[in-house]
């Protein structure tokens, strides 16, 4: 399976304060650049799988106590996701790095709808500003988007704002 990635920076009003982030998503899947507050972008393929799941990328940013490490902010949400998500289960956790920048990855399932989904999500912290990446897909499809997930994950950037 070969994807093509295009740019899609999120929007930024401020010249100072937490990191900007940008993200590359694959050509052809539609794009909402701030679609609700807290969410920078949401992205969803062209078309079904072949599930008849259509697999999805959101990009949150929230704000987090700068004196908060990254894995005890990861710990703190994972367990928030557990009480919101039904059959919430973890199938992998790791710190890892990504292009020299710290992040910690997670992978989980739950139940949406009658669907079995499957996430990769990666997380990264800086100035006060979380923010994570979560690739959803069906279960039955998840071999065939995995790598494309990670190529995605692979762009995020977390670009520092000029000074006042």
């Amino acid at each position: 399976m070969s994807h093509v990635i295009a740019s899609v920076p999120s929007r930024t009003a401020e010249p100072c304060g937490p990191p900007a982030v940008s993200v590359s998503v694959p050509r052809r899947w539609s794009s909402l650049d701030s679609p609700v507050p807290g969410v920078a972008l949401l992205a969803r393929a062209p078309a079904a799988a072949t599930s008849g799941f259509t697999p999805e990328l959101v990009l949150h940013t929230t704000p987090v106590d700068a004196a908060l490490p990254l894995a005890p902010w990861r710990e703190e949400a994972v367990g928030a996701l557990a009480a919101q998500l039904a059959a919430f289960e973890v199938e992998d956790a790791d710190l890892v790095d990504l292009d020299g920048e710290p992040a910690a990855y997670l992978r989980f399932s739950h139940r949406l709808g009658g669907v079995d989904v499957v996430c990769d999500q990666w997380a990264w912290l800086r100035d006060g500003l979380g923010v994570t990446l979560t690739c959803t897909v069906a279960r039955a499809d998840y071999a065939d988007y995995c790598d494309l997930f990670e190529e995605v994950a692979m762009t995020v950037r977390l670009v520092p704002r000029a000074a006042a």
